[in-house]
């Protein structure tokens, strides 16, 4: 729960928790393709090489997989307000917006620095913190004059 107070999930939380989603589902689609297309080469490789291919193929879809439930369970958090979802994002987005910084200068990051950029400051937002547990519930309107 929430806390104190039960808020309406914001649209923009929904939104990237359907992100996570989709990053899960790519994730688990790279490790089912990365782990068929490395064992066909590892098969065709002689001796030896057929075992490594074959063992670096289980590696990689192993780790995709598990990428891609780490994205399942990230999607779980912000839908329900976990306030351990709205840290593993801020701190994912700071990432990946350093990345952006480094390869800025390419020209082919802009747009995912500009993404990065605009989810640090909806995730900073007062109702967005708010509603993960992380600042003040925000405040009520004052009721109807009678």
């Amino acid at each position: 729960m929430l806390g104190l107070v039960d808020m309406e999930r914001p649209f923009g939380v929904t939104i990237l928790a359907v992100l996570a989603v989709l990053n899960a589902l790519i994730s688990f689609g790279l490790a089912v393709l990365a782990g068929a297309i490395l064992s066909w080469i590892g098969f065709m490789m002689p001796g030896a090489l057929k075992g490594l291919i074959t063992g670096i193929a289980l590696i990689v879809s192993a780790v995709a997989a598990v990428f891609g439930l780490i994205y399942l369970l990230l999607a779980w958090g912000l839908w329900s307000g976990k306030g351990w979802a709205w840290t593993i994002t801020l701190i994912l987005t700071v990432l990946s917006l350093i990345g952006s910084l480094v390869t800025a200068a390419t020209g082919l990051s802009i747009v995912s620095l500009i993404i990065d950029v605009l989810i640090l400051y909806y995730l900073t937002r007062p109702h967005v913190k708010a509603f993960f547990g992380k600042g003040p519930p925000p405040e009520m309107p004052p009721p109807p004059p009678p």
